[in-house]
């Protein structure tokens, strides 16, 4: 399943709500993300079908192994990107917006190509 932007927005706001409490419900993701609840819930729907996640008996977000491996590479671009924006003197604010934008366009494979260039091991 190709995810959209969205999509893969929802999944990073997943993995960063979890980071910071146990349990996450959709509301915990709309206001994460600021939309509405029904937004969030279509786009767990979509996203649960894919394989993405599961939800237990009390409603609470579970991400699968996959959706835990697509999320993790998501963020880890959004991280990137937001830390090299910010390094080269765009304002913080600007940086998280543009870094947003990036992560879901460039593909994984150049990812690890320019992270290889800027972080030699």
């Amino acid at each position: 399943m190709n995810l959209t932007p969205a999509m893969e927005d929802y999944l990073e706001a997943i993995l960063i709500v979890a980071k910071k409490q146990v349990e996450v419900r959709s509301v915990d993701i709309a206001r994460q993300l600021n939309v509405s609840k029904p937004s969030v819930w279509r786009a767990m729907t979509v996203l649960k079908d894919g394989g993405f996640l599961t939800m237990d008996d009390h409603s609470f977000l579970l991400l699968t192994d996959l959706g835990q491996e697509t999320a993790k590479k998501i963020y880890e671009r959004h991280c990137f990107f937001t830390d090299r924006l910010i390094a080269a003197g765009v304002d913080p604010e600007q940086a998280e917006k543009e870094a947003c934008r990036m992560e879901h366009t460039i593909s994984q494979r150049s990812f690890e190509l320019l992270k290889g260039a800027v972080e030699p091991e």
